[in-house]
């Protein structure tokens, strides 16, 4: 079993930044991909960024350029860097790390005022 906790969340004026962090922990981790995705209210969770072991970033369109994802396995902790926040990056943002199956963060709300 693995157990996410997620911070960093807040808000946030527009052209600012926040950094998101989740930690792993439980026995027998075993992480392949940590990666962060968000929800607005309305629509579907969608992907922000991802990371796998050994691999490229992963980014979505929408946030290439602005966001940058990392990890420190030693830690099993991921971050996610978001600069030049805009109005549309609010949403809940959801941790999410791979190892035989999908643990998911409650998430964490970022909200960007214009």
């Amino acid at each position: 079993q693995v157990q996410l906790v997620e911070s960093g969340g807040g808000l946030v004026q527009a052209g600012g930044s926040l950094r998101l962090s989740c930690e792993a922990s439980g026995s027998r981790l075993g992480i392949n991909v940590m990666g962060w995705y968000r929800q607005v209210a309305g629509k579907q969770r969608e992907l922000a960024a991802r990371l796998s072991n050994g691999g490229t970033p992963n980014y979505a369109d929408s946030v290439k350029g602005r966001f940058t994802i990392s990890r420190d396995n030693a830690k099993n902790t991921v971050y996610l860097q978001m600069n030049s926040l805009k109005p549309e990056d609010s949403g809940i943002y959801y941790c999410n790390v791979v190892t035989w199956r999908d643990y998911w963060g409650k998430g964490t709300l970022v909200t960007v005022a214009s």
